[in-house]
């Protein structure tokens, strides 16, 4: 199945485009079973926000309808949808009446191990830190070097997934995903004002901790606080809810709020 740009196959982009030349742009990955979109409402209400705050006039109506068509045609897989500024000339400024461009493009759904969710990952402690930004923070905006340069750090199959921590220390996020700590029965999350990414699936479990009647915390995380919880786990909205049993010396058991909320997101991502 090919790509859609602007809503047609396509295999090919403009080397003009402001999305490769300055990561001038907004993307989504979609989990699509069965030709529907999951979370959709989630990935639609983060779209429009990094729309807004970057000031990208698209259509999300005719974007919506062309994700619908796109899954519709894909049957199971993930869908990427990417929204740049579009065309323009050389240097930063932009054209305000260039049209953003709406790239699809699809990958099968990833056939990660059975363990990582039933035994949990080994998290690797990455040396690259996160800048702070709070203009683009949260958003899932098109530039990622940071986070490959993270996922460089290390090969092999010994850890899934990385730990990423600001330039202060304070843990954020994983290289992928969000991360969740369990302290004395609480959930506690990062705040991602000054960096990171607001997942879509972090913030459906903390829609659902509250309507669990679970106590929910999001500010900062040393990494001291991170050592000292009772359980951890990673999310994002592709393969759900994944345990984290070690960074590095420690090591934390699969707890049953972590069991829980892996529930949760399996029974939303198979709905």
């Amino acid at each position: 199945m090919p790509g859609w740009v602007d809503g047609r196959p396509a295999d090919s982009l403009s080397l003009k485009d402001r999305g490769l030349a300055y990561g001038d742009g907004v993307f989504e990955t979609i989990a699509v079973r069965a030709g529907r979109p999951q979370l959709l409402e989630r990935h639609m209400a983060r779209l429009a926000e990094g729309c807004q705050r970057l000031a990208l006039n698209a259509d999300l109506i005719m974007v919506r309808a062309e994700l619908l068509a796109f899954a519709h045609e894909l049957g199971d897989g993930v869908a990427k949808l990417m929204l740049t500024r579009g065309e323009g000339a050389r240097g930063y400024a932009s054209d305000p009446q260039a049209a953003p461009r709406r790239i699809l493009l699809n990958s099968p759904l990833p056939d990660y191990p059975a363990e990582y969710s039933d035994a949990g990952i080994s998290l690797y402690p990455c040396n690259t830190r996160l800048g702070e930004q709070p203009l683009l923070a949260g958003l899932k905006h098109l530039n990622r070097l940071e986070q490959v340069l993270a996922r460089a750090e290390w090969q092999g199959t010994d850890y899934a997934e990385g730990l990423m921590l600001d330039r202060n220390g304070r843990v954020i996020e994983g290289v992928f995903s969000n991360l969740f700590l369990v302290r004395n029965g609480a959930l506690c999350t990062a705040d991602l004002s000054r960096c990171g990414v607001a997942g879509v699936m972090r913030a459906e479990l903390l829609a659902q901790a509250v309507g669990h009647s679970l106590e929910v915390h999001v500010g900062e995380i040393t990494l001291d606080e991170l050592v000292q919880a009772d359980e951890v786990f990673t999310c994002n909205s592709v393969y759900g809810v994944w345990p984290v049993r070690a960074l590095q010396a420690r090591v934390w058991p699969v707890g049953p709020i972590t069991r829980k909320l892996q529930h949760i997101a399996r029974a939303l991502l198979d709905a």
